[in-house]
């Protein structure tokens, strides 16, 4: 667990080391800091790269309507790990622009399936590669075996969190 507090640092005539860690807030160490702001920066390097308006949330709910056509809401929000609350009105922001449809389930229609329409599946093949290479950009830190390292760590916490 970190510390919430700057450590000193480890040699009392590190002046610069000093300087640094008087800048530093306590929020600077705390993991949940850290993922938001890394978040924003995938946000951003998303937008930057990917463009056409879609949203990280939207590309995720397209990529698995490509995958699973006809999927109900319930389960898409699972798959790609989004509040099932609002996971309608994503597919709402989609529909008004012609990339998803819903159409009612066969013998239940309160329940609603999910799928891309032709202009969907063309936006969503065209964000693809510049999703690729906003992902190749957000790890262009890390070596291989970090990249893996960090794909783990981020897995294990994941399934500790929401088991």
């Amino acid at each position: 667990m970190p510390r919430l507090s700057a450590a000193a640092p480890a040699e009392a005539g590190e002046q610069a080391g000093r300087a640094a860690l008087a800048d530093e807030l306590v929020v600077h160490r705390m993991p949940g800091h850290l993922v938001r702001r890394l978040q924003q920066v995938a946000v951003r390097l998303f937008a930057g790269q990917v463009g056409d308006g879609l949203t990280p949330v939207q590309f995720a709910a397209m990529a698995a309507l490509r995958q699973r056509p006809g999927v109900d809401q319930a389960s898409l929000s699972a798959l790609i790990g989004y509040d099932r609350a609002t996971i309608g009105g994503v597919i709402d922001r989609l529909e008004a622009r012609g990339l998803a449809e819903r159409r009612s389930a066969p013998g239940d229609r309160r329940q609603k399936l999910g799928r891309l329409t032709p202009a969907g599946r063309r936006a969503h093949d065209r964000a693809v590669g510049g999703v690729a290479a906003m992902q190749e950009h957000l790890l262009a830190p890390l070596t291989a075996q970090e990249r893996h390292e960090f794909d783990r760590l981020c897995r294990k916490m994941l399934d500790h969190h929401e088991g």
